[in-house]
């Protein structure tokens, strides 16, 4: 006798089935995104973590801009010059928007505009009061200095930065750079990792005063330098002014100092800033910051034939074009 196979109902079954696959379905997109709502998936803005950890470790491209300068959107400034700098840039400080641009991931001597870098960390690693010791590396400093530090006295820190920043004391830097690290040599050390944490790839130091032709950088670098340093209040205070008067203990009690950057020393309205270099091998060179109403422009020139000159031609055509 033949057995009559019993059929199941295929519906019933089907749709529990059809709806833990679907349940599993959804808590797997949940999970892989972190969130039920619309918003991009963690792992899509900092990468898996091995790629996150590999990226730290690689070293910043020196065909690439450093974050925050904008190279590659348009640049309305038409300037011309008879006698160009060899690297330039002019860039709205508050957003990093270049303006201007020659040659500006060229890699140039920088003089003692690497003052901007030692200056950077000095800020961030002391308190204004701090006091640094005078030492023999720092008097046996070379080129420009504030040439009259006590030997092996304590100073205030804040006199020693105004030292380099206004007349671009060696002096001042070296015993700033002992003061952090021991040696100028282990400050340098900071400098570069510093520089590369901040992906300024055309940029390398071999000293914290800047008299070696081995500092090296491009007018991409210093601008992305530049709105750092002038974001730090102590560095901002110090290199608005064209002349200052800073206690010391030195006999007449006081450093009486006067600022290198031409367009301070000409009235130029509105410059808060920022440095200047000058070697016979980097030529003449200039940072320079200047701030009218809500805008505030930046222009680097690296070996310009007349820093002042060519700085306020830039600022003056940034300005009248408002933008």
């Amino acid at each position: 006798m033949r057995r009559r196979r019993r059929r199941v109902p295929r519906g019933p079954v089907l749709l529990p089935v059809l709806a833990v696959v679907a349940l599993a379905i959804v808590l797997t997109l949940v999970l892989a995104s972190g969130s039920t709502d619309n918003t991009v998936p963690r792992a899509a803005v900092n990468g898996p973590p091995a790629l996150k950890h590999r990226a730290n470790q690689l070293k910043p491209s020196k065909n690439a801009p450093p974050p925050g300068i904008d190279l590659f959107g348009n640049k309305p400034l038409r300037v011309h010059f008879k006698h160009p700098p060899r690297a330039g840039l002019v860039f709205d400080v508050k957003t990093g928007q270049v303006l201007w641009a020659r040659n500006p991931m060229k890699v140039l001597p920088i003089a003692s505009l690497t003052k901007i870098m030692t200056a950077i960390l000095v800020v961030e690693g002391t308190k204004p009061h701090d006091r640094a010791r005078v030492t023999k590396e720092a008097l046996s400093y070379t080129g420009s200095g504030v040439g009259v530090l006590p030997k092996r006295k304590l100073v205030p820190v804040e006199g020693l930065l105004a030292g380099m920043l206004m007349p671009s004391g060696n002096d001042a830097a070296l015993a700033l750079a002992d003061h952090m690290a021991g040696t100028d040599r282990r400050f340098v050390r900071l400098m570069n990792q510093r520089a590369r944490a901040m992906s300024l790839g055309c940029t390398h130091y071999a000293s914290a005063d800047g008299i070696e032709n081995r500092n090296r950088s491009c007018a991409a670098d210093l601008a992305a330098l530049a709105r750092v340093a002038i974001s730090k209040p102590r560095i901002a205070r110090i290199v608005r002014h064209r002349q200052l008067v800073v206690r010391f203990p030195i006999k007449s009690g006081h450093l009486w100092l006067s600022s290198t950057n031409p367009l301070l020393q000409m009235g130029y309205p509105g410059t808060i800033g920022l440095k200047t270099g000058s070697t016979s091998h980097a030529g003449h060179c200039l940072v320079a910051i200047v701030k009218r109403g809500k805008r505030v422009y930046g222009v680097v020139l690296l070996h310009s034939p007349d820093t002042g000159k060519q700085a306020k031609q830039l600022f003056d055509r940034a300005f009248r074009l408002g933008i």
